[in-house]
């Protein structure tokens, strides 16, 4: 019943769309995902807001027997992300997409439109499903969507390799979820997480949690299965970028979160918060590191996502290890910081994806060393971009702080309790470190981008974006100062869901915290109304003044000019001792040599690639070289006699397997 309603509403979907005109698709679009948006909302805040799960529909698939669609709590408030991301990202892509009307076909814009749109049903239908067939059936869907979204450029060789590296990728991930389905299967004659239970209860926890570990893991980008992330950003349109990393990779997250669930043996919980706490630990590391190397923005942005993705796991594992331990508060407090840090990621990095799309589709490029004074030149963009590197580096008074606050409370109350106390200081050490660097990185890409002098003419032809993607980015951005301002009814909502995975039936966080967030509260708003005052002050200050522009100080050099402002390369120089074992360099151009006293203009630029990378998933690259070369080449005869053949071949083979029943 599910797939008679389901591919019907797919075919309808695609049909408007390519039969829309050019001009008109991208309203179609929002309309299906304002639609798809609003059905998700109504039922999901219904189930916050009453805390008991809602039944949409039941039925028998094909293979796990007997399914649901159904919504919980973890479903509702990713069903809000998904919904909110997804109409950013389309209103966003009207602007973007408008240089690309006159140059793609409109079959091509249909297909990527149509991409969009079922990638965002995609990750619904995931997050609403029970498992078993169904959710894999999603899975897939949002796969394939995505690859599809990657391809956008596909005459570019760079995006065509990333994108398939991206499909190998994901399909070994599909390998080891099918594995993981299949065990639940053959214990319980069902693949529903629910039976999670009953196999953890036979002995099966470790391997059944490493299975869906490795299969969630691949698509969060977690430590050594990132390596796809940080090639597909950059190649993807920005928009895709925000989507896909924003909330695509936090279904990952989802499908960690709703295995856990099903735990109850003590010892076994131990092990895996264990797991979890140093695989979040290693991957937020190794994100932020190589994050704070890069020259390019939407590469830097993308091994952003992967540390943020650490930091949400860091809190996931102190959550579990206070949940093993019986210190069920910590274990609350983190758990809450864990979600709160994961809606927060999905609006201060969509935002900055956004920001990117500004600055490449005025500069058509994304390489940090072709700007500087970006923000003369597009004021609003930089405002926007500003407030959501203020978020992502978890400063006050935004929403970045509230989640990270809870996250280090969580490790803190636990080393005061003695409680796991060796794993909550190496979380609050990694944790400050990870942090101290995301400011350097941050630093680093706001002020190369959008201060100093331009150090390309591009800049000083570019101009402010449409109002339509100003839009898009405000609602991100309004979401990441209201709950920097009002983090209490933010705290409330996500303690909703972490009432699930605890003893606890009343809400405890917000009534243990209360004193802190009111106070908390009030800081913030004292801040802004300080920024606020201030700036009228000096406005008023100087209507009276005559105000005389120069040059910058030189520092005592008599003719200073662009060159002599920090690069991305030179601003991380220190840190870039220490991840140069992480890194294979790929160097573009020719320094300055010492003995250059009167330096002539150069052209450098050095790319740090993840060495994981060709550990990980280049050799998948030179498999399909080879099959490309040795075996393709066999089949490539140009007789049209042996084509006719493969053909009959394929159909007898067709035919034998359906006989045996195999197919």
């Amino acid at each position: 019943m599910f797939y008679l309603y389901l591919l019907p509403t797919l075919a309808l979907l695609v049909a408007a769309l390519f039969l829309s005109p050019l001009r008109s698709k991208v309203w179609v679009a929002l309309a299906s995902v304002v639609t798809m948006a609003l059905a998700a909302a109504i039922p999901a805040i219904g189930v916050l807001s009453s805390t008991k799960s809602l039944t949409i529909m039941e039925f028998t698939s094909p293979i796990f027997g007997q399914e649901s669609l159904s919504i919980d709590p973890l479903s509702a408030l990713f069903l809000l992300i998904i919904g909110v991301a997804g109409i950013a990202t389309i209103l966003y892509s009207k602007g973007y997409l408008e240089q690309y009307l006159q140059k793609k076909s409109s079959a091509h814009i249909s297909l990527h439109y149509s991409s969009l749109v079922v990638l965002i049903l995609s990750m619904m239908l995931v997050v609403v499903s029970s498992g078993g067939f169904s959710f894999l059936f999603a899975w897939e869907l949002m796969t394939i969507a995505s690859f599809l979204l990657i391809l956008f450029d596909a005459e570019r060789a760079e995006v065509l390799r990333a994108a398939v590296a991206y499909l190998i990728m994901m399909h070994i991930g599909f390998i080891f979820l099918v594995a993981g389905f299949a065990t639940i299967y053959s214990i319980t004659s069902s693949g529903d997480f629910a039976n999670l239970a009953i196999c953890f209860s036979n002995g099966k926890t470790i391997l059944l949690f490493i299975l869906f570990l490795l299969g969630f893991g691949m698509k969060a980008g977690l430590f050594p299965m990132h390596v796809w992330l940080p090639e597909a950003h950059p190649a993807a349109p920005s928009h895709v970028s925000a989507i896909m990393s924003g909330v695509m990779i936090k279904t990952g997250v989802y499908g960690i979160m709703r295995v856990m669930w099903y735990v109850v043996d003590m010892a076994d919980l131990q092990i895996i918060g264990t797991i979890i706490l140093a695989v979040g630990i290693i991957t937020g590391l190794w994100g932020v590191i190589l994050a704070a190397v890069q020259n390019d923005a939407k590469r830097l942005l993308a091994y952003s996502s992967i540390e943020n993705i650490g930091v949400i796991f860091i809190g996931l594992g102190i959550a579990t290890l206070g949940q093993a331990a019986g210190n069920h508060l910590v274990a609350t407090i983190a758990l809450c910081g864990a979600l709160l840090h994961t809606v927060n990621h999905s609006l201060f990095k969509s935002l900055l994806f956004f920001g990117a799309g500004n600055i490449y589709s005025q500069m058509h490029t994304t390489l940090l060393d072709r700007f500087g004074g970006v923000a003369k030149h597009m004021p609003v963009t930089a405002i926007l971009f500003f407030i959501a590197t203020l978020a992502i580096c978890a400063l006050p008074p935004l929403n970045g702080f509230v989640g990270e606050f809870l996250i280090y409370l969580g490790m803190l109350d636990s080393v005061r309790d003695n409680v796991n106390t060796v794993y909550a200081a190496g979380g609050l050490l990694s944790l400050a470190l990870i942090g101290g660097i995301a400011v350097l990185a941050f630093s680093k890409l706001y002020s190369t981008i959008f201060l100093g002098s331009p150090r390309h003419h591009h800049v000083a032809e570019s101009q402010e974006v449409d109002n339509v993607r100003i839009g898009a980015m405000a609602i991100p951005a309004a979401a990441i100062i209201l709950i920097g301002l009002f983090p209490q009814f933010a705290i409330r909502i996500v303690e909703v869901v972490a009432l699930q995975f605890t003893p606890y039936t009343e809400p405890v966080v917000s009534q243990y915290l209360s004193p802190a967030l009111t106070k908390l509260s009030l800081t913030a708003w004292l801040l802004v109304i300080i920024i606020a005052l201030l700036y009228v002050i000096k406005s008023r200050a100087q209507r009276s003044r005559t105000i005389d522009q120069g040059p910058t100080w030189g520092c005592g050099f008599t003719s200073p000019n662009i060159r002599m402002q920090y690069t991305g390369e030179s601003f991380a120089e220190g840190l870039e001792s220490i991840a140069t074992s992480f890194t294979q360099d790929t160097v573009e151009g020719r320094a300055v040599s010492k003995s250059e006293i009167f330096p002539s203009s150069h052209n450098y630029n050095v790319r740090h690639k993840d060495k994981i990378d060709r550990l990980f998933a280049a050799w998948w690259v030179e498999l399909l070289h080879m099959i490309n070369k040795r075996v393709m080449n066999l089949l490539r005869t140009s007789k049209i006699n042996l084509y006719i053949a493969y053909a009959l071949i394929f159909l007898v083979v067709i035919f034998v397997l359906s006989l045996l029943k195999l197919i």
